[in-house]
């Protein structure tokens, strides 16, 4: 189930738009024309046992130790894109959207995106993208909020 098939049988009120191609969080923003501080990237790492989405916002970084203290693992590295590929292969590679519970992965939030009104994200694609409260998002994706990035 895609994700505009998984928003409209919940039942959420959400804006579909069509851009240009987009590679990046923030190009995505900028084609968008929101800050990068509301649009949402999706980084998947691997704690030795699961994959785990990290979502936060375009205009921050992960912080691999910070995202270690908050999953409490040891071990913890980035996802590859040969795994991503797998993973997602429903989406284009690096546009995936920030519902790890529509790929059986936990789901946890930096801080800093939990505070906005709305949100954007790729959906699925690079020319695609999906803005929606964050409060519905918070509802559908169930994702633990926890202190992730850095400000780049």
């Amino acid at each position: 189930m895609d994700v505009f098939q998984y928003l409209s049988q919940e039942g959420v009120h959400y804006i579909a738009d069509e851009h240009p191609p987009a590679y990046t969080a923030q190009e995505v923003a900028a084609s968008e024309h929101v800050s990068g501080d509301i649009m949402a990237k999706s980084v998947i790492v691997h704690d030795g046992g699961q994959y785990v989405m990290c979502v936060l916002p375009a205009s921050y970084r992960l912080n691999l130790g910070k995202v270690s203290k908050a999953l409490q693992a040891i071990e913890l590295r980035l996802a590859s894109e040969e795994e991503m590929g797998e993973i997602f292969d429903d989406c284009e590679l690096g546009a995936e959207p920030p519902f790890g519970n529509l790929y059986r992965m936990d789901t946890f939030v930096d801080n800093h995106l939990a505070e906005d009104e709305e949100i954007v994200f790729q959906a699925g694609s690079h020319s695609r993208s999906i803005r929606m409260r964050y409060e519905d998002y918070q509802t559908l994706a169930k994702p633990k909020v926890a202190d992730l990035a850095e400000h780049v």
